[in-house]
């Protein structure tokens, strides 16, 4: 099935401009079929399972090669090239990898569903990082599971950042969006390379939290 996997995620999307409001309807439920599609059941998330679909090739490199950004992705020689900073933490790779699938996902479409999301081509730019790091932070943090853990008692941002293998930082900007904390002021403006590249997606010992990123090249 893996080969499908990216056709099928894509076939979520209309062929039209789409409002803010349809833009993060669609990455939560591209994200939630990726998550099915993968045999994710459960956090933390397997994220790096993206590295595996077929014609997606992750690279993890030294922060120094890529220009103090956290990742991009490019269509090259016949398959998907994501590069992700191998200098940030843990949590911030597994968003980075979440955001840049988003890129891939959204790329055949990209001058269409997103014409109609401002008045300048900056602006577009920087409505579409936001909807991709929405798509990472549904991957990695699904609305029904974070209701179900939040019902068992476990309500502290720390806690659940763990469980989740997040970011406090985006714990809690999640939190808000889906109505379990109240929103900040802050929060409604914002809207070693021979390790096996899975390796670098998976929970790190002592792992300390850092704001989640929004780069692309």
């Amino acid at each position: 099935m893996n080969k499908t996997i990216i056709r099928q995620v894509r076939a979520l999307m209309p062929l039209r401009p789409l409002t803010l409001h349809e833009a993060r309807g669609i990455a939560e439920r591209q994200a939630a079929l990726t998550l099915e599609l993968l045999a994710q059941h459960e956090p933390a998330v397997d994220v790096g399972l993206i590295a595996e679909l077929p014609r997606v090739e992750v690279k993890v490199e030294p922060g120094r090669q890529l220009g103090g950004i956290s990742g991009f992705s490019q269509w090259s020689r016949g398959r998907w090239l994501v590069v992700i900073n191998r200098d940030d933490s843990g949590t911030r790779r597994r968003f980075t990898l979440g955001h840049e699938f988003k890129h891939v996902l959204d790329h055949p479409f990209i001058k269409e569903i997103h014409s109609a999301l401002g008045s300048s081509d900056n602006e577009r730019h920087r409505i579409a990082e936001q909807i991709c790091d929405y798509f990472a932070a549904c991957l990695l943090m699904p609305r029904s599971w974070l209701k179900q853990v939040w019902a068992t008692g476990v309500q502290d941002t720390g806690g659940l950042a763990a469980r989740f293998n997040v970011s406090e930082a985006a714990m809690s900007i999640r939190l808000r969006d889906i109505g379990l904390l109240e929103p900040t002021s802050r929060h409604a403006r914002l809207r070693g390379l021979s390790r096996p590249v899975r390796d670098y997606f998976q929970r790190t010992p002592g792992m300390q939290p850092e704001l989640c990123p929004t780069t692309k090249m």
